[in-house]
């Protein structure tokens, strides 16, 4: 992502922040009965579906299934799904971040009177007449989000096996090691290994400015929570850091992307932005992760 992007993400975080507008764009059941009043049974039950989708999603693809929905209610004529869908473009959640998409569609509602949809073109200050595809033809579903999709996870860079047969002959035992302890945990070594690749470079002596220690990074708090008593010792740093990935790709359904996010950046912060948090370092580790693995799914 460019720099004039995030300048742009973190505006629209901070305007949607003074307009008391969630930008996890997750309706509560009070809000969707009043914004349902005067919609016609097609769309109730449209709406009704892409808000569930996008309340309890858990990953990019409920919020694109969620978006799915919204434009097959905006071709409709629903007011409210057409800013809806603005708001999933404008922040790429499910679907890629298309500003130009985003200005269009909050010109059409807030042009029908959608107050909200108002607020929010003005404050991207983008004017676009460009509609997504969807709401001209039900042939058109809106496009997948590629940061989290499995674009992004295949053909790009190479893959856990190429660089673990890159390492020296001297990093031979940790391979063996995370293969052999992997499976203890219901993982899929391939994985294990692409997180030590990400965290640590095969690095035992590993140590980042957060205090983050070995093989799999493992910080103060996780080391306590695991039992470690040495953090350095690598049998103890792979068997934390395993035991921490399983309790998160369960948590997460096996949803590689949310897993590795929730290593990076903890399960709070997953769980608050319902999905892949926006920060910068946590994409870029996402993407290093799924490069590697080249999976959205394990375990």
């Amino acid at each position: 992502m460019t720099r004039l992007f995030h300048h742009f993400r973190w505006f629209l975080v901070a305007a949607l922040i003074l307009l008391n507008i969630s930008p996890g764009v997750a309706m509560t059941e009070e809000e969707l009965t009043l914004k349902l009043e005067f919609e016609p049974p097609a769309t109730q039950k449209l709406l009704k579906e892409a808000a569930k989708l996008a309340r309890d999603a858990y990953g990019s693809h409920d919020l694109w299934k969620a978006a799915v929905r919204y434009c097959d209610a905006a071709r409709l004529g629903s007011i409210e799904a057409q800013y809806q869908l603005g708001m999933l473009y404008a922040f790429g959640a499910g679907v890629p971040v298309q500003r130009a998409y985003a200005a269009a569609l909050f010109s059409m509602a807030g042009q029908q009177g959608h107050y909200e949809a108002q607020n929010m073109l003005e404050s991207i200050r983008f004017e676009s007449s460009t509609l997504p595809g969807c709401i001209n033809s039900a042939k058109n579903q809106p496009e997948k989000s590629i940061r989290y999709s499995s674009v992004s996870a295949s053909g790009l860079g190479i893959d856990i096996e190429t660089r673990v047969n890159q390492l020296p002959k001297s990093k031979a035992w940790i391979v063996d090691m995370v293969k052999t302890m992997s499976p203890w945990y219901q993982i899929d070594p391939h994985l294990a290994l692409s997180i030590v690749s990400v965290e640590s470079n095969f690095n035992t002596n590993a140590l980042s400015p957060k205090n983050a220690m070995g093989l799999m990074q493992i910080i103060p708090a996780t080391a306590e929570r695991f039992n470690v008593k040495d953090a350095f010792d690598a049998s103890q740093n792979i068997k934390a850091g395993l035991k921490y990935l399983q309790w998160l790709l369960n948590r997460y359904h096996g949803d590689v992307a949310l897993a590795a996010a929730g290593y990076n950046a903890g399960e709070g912060a997953v769980d608050r932005h319902h999905g892949v948090p926006p920060y910068p370092e946590t994409q870029q580790y996402v993407a290093r992760v799924l490069r590697l693995y080249q999976k959205e799914k394990c375990c």
